[in-house]
């Protein structure tokens, strides 16, 4: 095979570089820039023709460059966070370049942009910090009672709400755990609202919706001058905001290990330190935390540190399945079908013995959730007084009656997820926190069924 000519290479190396969705940066031994991709020039407002050739630390601070770094230390870095401009997140992975006869030359630099990714975040967290406000304002917990949201007269249920109401007023730690979709977070605000903290902050953080590059920040904050972009006053992190009132971990079996333990230090000293400090702030936090995991198994393979679950696992709930509260399917469905009457101002349809016998039927793997957005779809497609059972055959993913053979029904099932599966991995273009979003399920879930249809 014929050798690539460097007139050919540089062609290849353009149009690389300009293929990827990624700011990429690469500079000579000199520091001089030799490429500056188009994402580049968006990101950091800087055209090629007015950077090319020349040195770098004329346009950026010295400090802030990780190529410089990259030329005097010789080693790659891999998503190191920073914060080029106040509105912009990026994480940057940069490798120096050798010749052939181990001749440093160079170095390239790939930003991505994730700065999507932490408005969204921090949107959340402030929609959530907003809706516990309200919810204290109105005093719903003295007018309806502690876990009022959770709907159901089943013993299964009747007993974790019992459960929950008991260690609620107590400081215990509590791990609930259940599969997904069965209403874990309204167990972990019930127990709060239940509590002696309940008018102080009920802070929820997703530790499967937070990037691994963001996760200590996230979690403890940063002082002014912590690095470049921060804050010029600093943050306060999610533990320091739940000083005084309830820390909810959801999906806490998604934690690197070296977050697990710089969280089980903070519970076992109750005292942070701001990245950047040098002072740590004392917090009184009452930490409730959830999975759909077996974290004993995970601590087993060692995917989970056995102290921290022991230190979590002080009080264990376990949230029943829908499929073990059946009777509990009637209640759920009318109460979503009034709530998705009243948002699409439509009447509320009379739901018929047969159409009833197709959501009691139903095995329901995605849970309530999955149970509230069939609901929905219903209320939408259907303008009808009357719902029969054959109305429903396109709403549900599996038409189910007393003739259908379980095994078959099952086998039937599992093709339609899979089916769906691929469709929003498709449409979400291999997102995986996406399409987990969009199939609501969680991220854990969505890895869990790949694996299993093999797709």
């Amino acid at each position: 095979m014929n050798e690539i000519s460097m007139e050919h290479a540089l062609y290849y190396l353009q149009t690389l570089t300009e293929t990827s969705s990624d700011a990429i940066a690469i500079i000579n031994s000199s520091e001089e820039i030799q490429f500056w991709n188009t994402p580049a020039e968006q990101i950091y407002g800087i055209p090629f023709s007015e950077i090319k050739g020349k040195k770098i630390s004329q346009f950026f601070k010295k400090e802030d460059l990780k190529l410089l770094e990259i030329l005097e230390t010789k080693k790659p870095v891999f998503n190191v966070y920073h914060q080029p401009r106040p509105d912009m997140h990026v994480l940057i992975s940069s490798s120096p370049i050798f010749d052939k006869d181990g001749l440093l030359i160079g170095a390239i630099s790939i930003d991505q942009d994730i700065t999507n990714i932490v408005k969204l975040n921090e949107k959340l967290a402030l929609t959530t910090s907003q809706l516990q406000k309200i919810k204290q304002q109105a005093n719903w917990q003295e007018q309806a009672g502690p876990l009022s949201e959770i709907k159901g007269n089943s013993e299964a249920v009747q007993k974790a709400k019992a459960l929950a109401l008991k260690v609620a007023t107590t400081d215990a730690t509590v791990l609930i755990q259940g599969e997904s979709g069965v209403g874990k977070e309204l167990f972990a605000q019930g127990i709060h609202e239940a509590s002696l903290r309940k008018d102080k902050p009920f802070i929820p953080i997703n530790c499967g919706a937070i990037p691994e590059a963001l996760f200590e920040s996230e979690f403890f904050g940063y002082e002014k001058g912590a690095f470049t972009g921060a804050d010029k006053d600093g943050k306060a992190g999610k533990v320091e905001m739940a000083d005084g009132g309830t820390l909810f971990l959801d999906e806490i079996g998604i934690l690197p290990l070296d977050m697990q333990a710089k969280l089980l230090r903070v519970l076992q000293e109750k005292e942070v330190y701001r990245i950047g400090g040098n002072f740590s702030k004392k917090v009184n936090i009452r930490v409730v935390a959830a999975t759909n995991s077996d974290l004993a198994d995970m601590v087993n393979h060692g995917l989970f540190r056995d102290d921290l679950y022991y230190r979590l696992n002080v009080v264990t709930l376990n949230i029943p399945p829908l499929r073990q509260r059946a009777t509990d399917i009637p209640i759920l469905v009318n109460n979503f079908m009034q709530e998705y009457t009243v948002k699409y101002q439509k009447k509320t349809p009379t739901l018929l013995p047969s159409a009833l016998e197709m959501f009691t039927h139903y095995p329901w793997p995605g849970n309530i959730r999955e149970l509230r957005n069939i609901v929905e779809r219903m209320i939408i497609f259907n303008d009808q007084s009357s719902i029969h059972a054959e109305d429903l055959v396109d709403i549900f993913p599996t038409v189910i009656n007393d003739q259908i053979n379980k095994e078959g029904l099952a086998q039937e099932k599992a093709q339609l997820e899979k089916e769906r599966i691929k469709e929003v991995l498709i449409e979400t273009y291999g997102n995986k926190t996406a399409a987990a979003k969009k199939l609501g399920i969680s991220r854990v879930s969505l890895y869990k069924k790949m694996k299993e249809y093999n797709i």
